[in-house]
Order: structure tokens, then sequence, then C-alpha cells
């Protein structure tokens, strides 16, 4: 009789607690004592190691002041770790004169200096430590966060030779330079094989001015900026 008092006394004490200590009342109890730590766990949906991806892109060049310049990107890798990757790339740029080039000519009658790239390729380490989900119109986006280093090969023309001469029409030489290369990619994906990415990438490299009365001009340190969009499949 005594084994079951206690036992009813146990049950009514369990129910009495669940009824009254909810959802908030254990927020504000954690919150309060400093000794506790929360952990939020999210299964990560979108595995990354051991996987290849394949990315085509637009992108959309932001260095030169006297050229419209766009074109492609093509890229490759492979995850060997869940953080870690190693990725191929190829971009393709196409220039065009702008409003600024037009500018100089027409006032002083002289064409500006410009350097512009043709193309570009290299490899990059890729390190991928972040994830999450974003909540919008309804419907959830698993995203990764990266972030790549590595070399590249950059193919450019300038008419620096040429350009100090007012007498002479521009003409363009044919340029070459190592580079090193870094870019942040936020990865959004749309189901288990298909994903679509921003991209910022900039190029760093080593190359000479426009000649100063024939003389050849030091080289200094340049840089290259691109936004790419693209669109890309992984298995």
């Amino acid at each position: 009789m005594l084994k079951f008092s206690i036992a009813a006394a146990l049950l009514i004490l369990l129910v009495s607690n669940k009824t009254h200590a909810g959802e908030k009342s254990l927020y504000d109890f954690l919150w309060l004592d400093p000794d506790k730590k929360v952990y939020v766990l999210q299964n990560k949906i979108y595995k990354k190691e051991h996987t290849f991806y394949a990315d085509v892109g637009y992108l959309s060049n932001f260095t030169s002041t006297f050229q419209d310049t766009n074109g492609f990107s093509l890229k490759g890798g492979f995850y060997v770790h869940e953080d870690w990757g190693l990725e191929v790339f190829y971009n393709q740029y196409n220039n065009k004169n702008n409003d600024n080039w037009d500018n100089v000519r027409n006032i002083n009658g002289a064409d500006p200096f410009v350097r512009r790239l043709n193309s570009s390729y290299g490899v990059m380490a890729i390190w991928s430590p972040f994830y999450g989900k974003i909540n919008t119109f309804n419907r959830i986006f698993y995203f990764d966060w990266s972030f790549g280093l590595g070399i590249a090969k950059i193919s450019a023309e300038s008419n620096r030779k040429t350009v100090d001469d007012t007498n002479l029409t521009s003409a363009y030489d044919k340029e070459s330079y190592n580079a090193a290369v870094w870019k942040t990619n936020l990865k959004f994906h749309l189901n288990q094989n298909v994903h679509i990415g921003v991209e910022w990438m900039q190029h760093h490299y080593k190359a000479p001015g426009p000649n100063r009365n024939g003389q050849e001009a030091s080289d200094t340190m340049r840089n290259n900026q691109d936004l790419i969009l693209s669109v890309g499949f992984s298995y």
C-alpha cells in the first residue's frame, strides 16, 4: 500500500511538472543560467564529401575604367573532404570600349592606356566551412559558403607600347602573366544535384604601365575583379 502511494505521488508530480514547465519556461531557465550552453543541431542535407561538380556562369568585370567587360566562366571540382576540395576554372572575357574611352579620345585626341584580359585559367584549393538554410517565399533553401585560393595564368593585351605617341594609332600587344587568385562563393542548392552560385573572384598580378618617352615602365601590382553568376550540377 505504501509503495502504491509513493508511485502515485511521483506520477502526480511528473504530470504537474509537465503541465506547468512549458517550452518558454525552459528557455528562460537556460538563458538565466550562465553555466548552461544550448547547441542547435541541424542535419546536413546536401553532403559534399567525395562528390564532383561542374558549373557554367556569366561573369561581369569591375576592373577597367575604359572597357565594358563580360564573359563566361567554366569550373569543375572534387571534394576530398566535407570541408575541402580542389577546383579548376577557365574564364573567357569579351571587351568593348565604353563611354569613358570615347570621351578621352574625343577631348584629348588620344587613346587612354588600356589593359584588357582575354582569358584566365587556374587551379584552387576550396575551403567550405559554413552551411545553413534560408526560409523565403514559403520554401527552405540550403546553401554552402566557401572560399578559394590558388594560382592562375592570365592572357591579356594592352596598348602600353604605343599609347604615349599621339601620332600612332594604338596597337594592342599580347601579354601573359602569372597570378594569385582568391574567391568567395555562395552556393544555393535547388535539389540534390542542381545548384546556383554567386561568386566574387580576384586575380592579383604584376604588370608594367604605359611606356613614357620610349622608356619601359616598371612592374606594379594590379588586380582583376569578377562577379560570377552560375548554375551547376553535382553528383
